[in-house]
């Protein structure tokens, strides 16, 4: 079985219910069921025309449910409108779906969270990751957007930034393991670049390229994390990087900043850098004080952190780490890196092994296992 088939099939599957008159949370069940049945039927016989037959016994099933809750005379009109079993166009609806789940009925963060699980492929856990509020938080959350959306035809369009956040965030998931998801992200940004002209699109785009680039380097050839410092940066994608560039200038020039933008800054002063002592920290700090500026989020900070501590010392950046949150996510974990520049083995072995305790990505938590049992061992017994 295909898997990375049906769920490419699936938001274009989804979007053609949605435009037949389906409401939004009948048309996902519907879907399912039919992956569902994809997943019992297709190992004996994959279908000429996937699309298509997903599209066929997906509407059959909405058919069904709606039969079984309405009145008589309402099912045999039903019964009627089904239509006839053939090849779907092979439009893709994906972007369309996209706007269409960031509905103006819903808030933003509501529609981030709804077109996540709905279409992006997220489980509801790594959404409430990506958000940092606990998975029962935002279960409720999609069922309520689900609930504001039900019996409502999905024909008015969200705005662009909703669209650009989730787009950002299915990118972020994917970047941490699923290579999928990453293209599909970059996909779809440059099916919006080609439409929409507004330099956070492109900012978006630039920071998408920038960060695959280095995909190659990432993980060692045992699966674990290589640091952005230990990185080869032979095996980073130059052209990549060079188009990420390109796009960044031609955005920051139409001095319209924002937070897209400012983060493929970012990661473009690392790319520009041949190696890690060459990277301009200082002007990085700058980067994320604009960053701060314009999100006052506590993630950019604690980044921001790191930036100062090496830019201006360990204790410097021990010191704006103070000013933060310690139940941040990675928090202990930074604090372990800047003890460690700063001389501190002991408390900064510590710090790993306990940052390590709390890391929920296996890839992640190995890291920093190692990174810990590294420093004890250099102490010694």
């Amino acid at each position: 079985m295909d898997e990375a088939l049906l769920r490419s099939l699936t938001p274009g599957v989804l979007a053609v219910l949605v435009r037949r008159g389906a409401d939004f949370a009948a048309a996902e069940d519907a879907v399912q069921d039919a992956l569902v049945e994809a997943v019992r039927v297709w190992p004996e016989e994959t279908p000429r025309d996937p699309k298509g037959w997903l599209v066929t016994v997906a509407w059959r099933r909405f058919l069904d449910a709606t039969r079984a809750e309405a009145a008589r005379r309402r099912r045999e009109d039903l019964v009627d409108e089904e239509p006839a079993a053939g090849p779907a166009s092979g439009v893709d609806d994906t972007l369309q779906l996209y706007f269409l789940c960031a509905h103006p009925s819903l808030t933003p963060s509501s529609a981030v969270a709804l077109t996540l699980r709905a279409v992006g492929g997220l489980t509801t856990r790594q959404i409430a990751r990506a958000y940092l509020v606990p998975e029962a938080t935002m279960a409720q959350r999609i069922s309520r957007a689900k609930r504001t959306v039900s019996g409502v035809r999905l024909d008015r369009h969200g705005d662009v930034a909703t669209v650009l956040r989730v787009l950002y965030l299915v990118f972020n998931e994917g970047y941490s393991g699923d290579v999928d998801l990453v293209a599909e992200a970059i996909r779809l940004t440059r099916q919006l670049a080609d439409r929409v002209d507004h330099p956070e699109v492109a900012g978006l785009l630039a920071l998408m390229l920038l960060h695959h680039a280095r995909r190659a380097a990432r993980t060692a050839p045992d699966g674990g994390l290589v640091p952005l410092a230990e990185q080869d940066r032979s095996r980073w994608d130059t052209r990549a990087i060079a188009e990420g560039v390109e796009i960044l200038q031609g955005a920051l020039a139409r001095d319209r900043l924002g937070e897209f933008q400012a983060q493929a800054a970012i990661a473009a002063l690392h790319a520009d850098a041949r190696t890690a002592e060459e990277t301009d920290w200082v002007q990085i700090v700058e980067w994320y004080d604009e960053l701060a500026r314009l999100t006052d989020s506590p993630v950019v900070r604690l980044n921001r952190a790191v930036a100062v501590g090496e830019a201006d010392g360990p204790r410097a950046g021990l010191a704006a780490l103070a000013e933060l949150d310690e139940s941040l996510p990675r928090h202990t974990a930074v604090a372990a890196h800047l003890h460690e520049r700063d001389g501190d083995l002991p408390k900064a072995a510590r710090l790993y092994a306990e940052a390590a305790h709390k890391a929920s990505d296996l890839a992640e938590r190995d890291h920093l296992t190692r990174q810990a049992a590294r420093l004890n061992h250099r102490q010694g017994p």
